[in-house]
């Protein structure tokens, strides 16, 4: 019998490492409607220009588009509506009191269904980066490009 797999990714924020140094993740839950978690049973949803953001105490995601569900007629939602988020009480304040940081974003870096079928979000904890230190980055990726090179070459 085959082990069921870890997660099955939805959608990943490919640009947040790029632009954010992440510190800190978490994991939390999202409030979705029926035919949200069908719709993205069917098809990926879209969170590259998305953020998390702490309003009274809660947390919500905004600017995540999650398309319609094909069968759903009149049941569908709003594709772009905020969603909470569900965290912890300590987590949450912990994260409001990071959040009032100047420089500290709250970044989600990936949409998944865990082993049980729910649908998690990976949040991450970032600090914006600047313009030198994404050139940084790319000359250490480009140095570690070059030294796998090399040793494939040597071991020819």
């Amino acid at each position: 019998m085959l082990a069921k797999p870890e997660h099955i990714r939805i959608s990943k924020n490919r640009s947040a490492h790029h632009e954010y140094t992440i510190e800190e993740t978490f994991e939390c839950g999202i409030e979705l409607s029926g035919t949200e978690v069908r719709s993205l049973r069917e098809r990926a949803a879209q969170i590259s220009d998305t953020f998390a953001l702490i309003r009274n105490r809660e947390c919500w995601l905004v600017g995540m588009h999650i398309h319609p569900y094909s069968n759903g007629g009149v049941w569908n939602r709003d594709p772009d509506r905020r969603r909470r988020l569900l965290l912890h009480k300590k987590e949450i304040s912990y994260l409001d009191a990071k959040l009032r940081i100047k420089g500290y974003a709250l970044v989600p870096l990936e949409l998944y269904f865990n082993k049980d079928g729910r649908v998690k979000l990976l949040l991450g904890l970032g600090r914006g980066k600047k313009l030198y230190d994404k050139r940084e980055d790319m000359a250490k990726r480009d140095v570690e490009r070059e030294i796998a090179r090399a040793l494939k070459q040597r071991s020819r």
